[in-house]
């Protein structure tokens, strides 16, 4: 073809999904799902006759004279990937996004140029892993020429294109043998709460403990898929059918028990379901003293693996044999710290670190308990309940101390990831945060917490796929559920993100970070009137780290051009009482930024530097405040905090 020749043609652009976190991870393995998603495709593209332009890290350019091939040959390609996936684990999976454009184009050296791949270039972003993306202009040239069915998606705003695009997605067909129940995967567990039979109804915290440490035991073996704490705790003393619940949770099998506890014995029952057919697959009871109940935990899992025949690696069944601590007084005091810090209230961490602090008296070898109390210094520290002078350094001595005991602990390397984190050590705290997830690959919070920190090092993508599978594991929590949004909306996915965010309501209605996450969504979409009514409803249900949803509130009344109420909240923000919890510098810094104030924003933030405050990492992250991360001085307090690496932050830009 003559150079700078022009011509009409379909344009399609492959990518890998989630392959820099999997090579952040483990390289080996990384290499190996590329070439295998590379020979797939490579020979699919042949059949179909696209021509492969170049190949770009993970992902491919390919041209094809006939929008009916090239849809042909994704959906081929998607389904030989399908079937590949069928019989392998999770974190072996290939995943592959495809976008779809028609449009002209020009050839230069072999390259292909022009708004049609520019246009093309920004779809597979948008599709859902494993799916397809098409515009309007390719639906138009496949009409009534192929039998797949397609999905209106609406017109959206793509970054730096100038005008809305209309969006599709086609539906993989999946086979019309393929039921929802068939499609269940076995090793895909969720532990139920187990009941508590003990004549003290005051033991509670030991069946929920039991089960936490359950699921903690078995999330070791990388070849099951363990759903968190969070999500089966909402089926305590359900009386729902088995099968529902494998439903609900996407789980194949079930695992449910009862404990009984009397003085220093404890009587376990435990049985494994299949949840497709309400069959049991393994049953086991246990009499023993409180001494023995580590070995019954490991027993347990050894046997879930059998009766699931996953074979077990030399490190998992050595991880399963592990005792945390030979004194039980001290472990039940752990389970009841555990119990209180999980209803995330003030007193009940402060209830919480006093139990961890009482059980490393007896046991001062006892690893789980310092995770503890860093979880609580932290928790007090995200919330406002603490500031960083008061909780920072006690976080790092706690989470340290862990490592130190038992570097083989999981727990231990993601607490330690989330306080390098806010201690701004972004390069520790990510390979702590890897350390986590590579020794036990089921750990949801890790998974968040690694998130939330690739977001702020401006890698989006990678943050987008860790929250989802964060969200895979641990689908019933409102945090991680919210972390997902999140990182839907990153990425622009304003839809999707919303969605997301009325899951996260539908889960805990009185969330009130889920509204204010909504409003800046709606906010980015171009929709002032919702995002002002969801800032109210923020504001409405509760506070979110002292003061969040006010700050919120008066950025939105801003960008509407509503300055009265604006000022009085920011009045409001400053004179608040604070009742002892930590009051940030930085809401009030960016209320001054939107009126305008740049000078007096930025005195704000030189004091929100000093006082080390977390919400400064946030205003660093977010698009919505990124004209005001401009010239010398932003520059210079990004170098102090220690996040000008040159790196480019991905930034989804509001519609004009």
């Amino acid at each position: 073809m003559p150079e700078r020749a022009r011509r009409l043609a379909a344009i399609m652009f492959t990518d890998l999904v989630g392959y820099s976190s999997i090579t952040s991870l483990d390289e080996e393995k990384a290499l190996k799902l590329l070439g295998e998603h590379r020979q797939i495709l490579q020979s699919v593209f042949e059949k179909y006759e696209g021509r492969v332009v170049k190949t770009m890290g993970d992902g491919f350019l390919v041209e094809f004279a006939s929008a009916v091939e090239a849809v042909n040959c994704a959906v081929q390609a998607q389904t030989q990937i399908r079937n590949l996936n069928e019989d392998r684990r999770q974190d072996h999976k290939i995943l592959v996004r495809i976008g779809i454009h028609v449009g002209d184009i020009v050839h230069s050296n072999g390259d292909i140029l022009g708004d049609a791949v520019n246009v093309a270039s920004r779809l597979q972003p948008l599709a859902e892993a494993g799916g397809i993306c098409l515009t309007r202009q390719a639906v138009d040239q496949i009409e009534r020429k192929v039998n797949y069915k397609i999905v209106k998606l609406g017109a959206r705003e793509l970054k730096n294109i100038r005008y809305p695009v209309e969006l599709y997605k086609v539906e993989v067909p999946t086979g019309l043998s393929q039921s929802g129940e068939s499609a269940l995967d076995p090793r895909r567990i969720a532990i139920l709460p187990f009941a508590n039979l003990s004549s003290d109804p005051n033991d509670r915290y030991f069946a929920d403990g039991m089960t936490e440490e359950l699921i903690s035991t078995v999330s070791r073996i990388g070849e099951l898929s363990v759903i968190s704490r969070t999500s089966v705790m909402r089926y305590k003393d359900t009386t729902m059918p088995i099968g529902d619940i494998g439903r609900e949770l996407s789980a194949g099998s079930l695992l449910e028990g009862s404990v009984r506890k009397a003085g220093n014995k404890v009587r376990i029952t435990t049985q494994l379901i299949d949840a497709k057919n309400d069959k049991h697959l393994w049953a086991q009871s246990y009499d023993r003293d409180l001494t023995d109940i580590f070995a019954i935990q490991g027993d347990i899992a050894g046997q879930v693996a059998q009766a699931l025949r996953v074979k077990l690696l030399s490190t998992e069944k050595a991880a399963l044999e592990k005792i945390p601590t030979r004194n039980s007084e001290s472990y039940t005091l752990y389970l009841k710290g555990r119990y209180l810090w999980n209803e995330r209230t003030q007193d009940g961490v402060r209830k919480a670190m006093r139990y961890f602090q009482e059980a490393i008296r007896l046991d001062p070898s006892f690893a789980l308990a310092y995770s503890g109390l860093a979880d609580c210094c932290q928790i007090q520290l995200d919330r406002g309940w603490a500031s960083f002078r008061e909780a920072g350094s006690l976080a790092l001595e706690f989470a340290r101390k862990a490592v130190k005991l038992d570097d083989d602990l999981a727990e231990a390397h993601a607490s330690l990831g989330l306080v390098l984190h806010f201690q701004w050590d972004f390069a520790g705290a990510e390979n702590e945060l890897k350390q986590a997830i590579s020794l036990k690959p089921n750990y949801a919070m890790a998974y968040l917490w690694y998130s939330i920190l690739l977001g702020e090092l401006g890698r989006n993508e990678e943050r987008f796929e860790n929250s989802k599978r964060a969200f895979e594991l641990d689908p019933y929590s409102s945090i991680v559920s919210q972390g997902f949004g999140i990182g839907c909306l990153q990425l622009g996915r304003y839809k999707e993100a919303i969605a997301q965010f009325e899951r996260t309501l539908e889960i805990d209605p009185d969330f009130a970070s889920a509204h204010f996450w909504k409003a800046w969504t709606h906010e980015r979409a171009g929709e002032m009137e919702q995002a002002i009514v969801e800032a109210k409803k923020a504001v409405e249900t509760g506070r979110i780290g002292n003061n969040t949803p006010k700050m919120g509130l008066a950025s939105m009344y801003l960008r509407a051009g509503q300055r009265e109420p604006a000022i009085k909240l920011l009045e409001e923000i400053e004179s608040e009482s604070t009742d002892g919890n930590y009051r940030s510098p930085t809401h009030v810094a960016i209320v001054k930024f939107e009126l305008g104030e740049s000078d007096e924003a930025f005195r704000w933030l030189e004091q929100a530097y000093q006082e080390h405050d977390g919400f400064l990492l946030y205003f660093s992250e977010y698009p919505w405040w990124a004209e005001f991360r401009k010239g010398p001085r932003w520059l210079e307090m990004e170098r102090k905090i220690g996040l000008s690496k040159g790196q480019q932050r991905p930034v989804s830009e509001k519609p004009a």
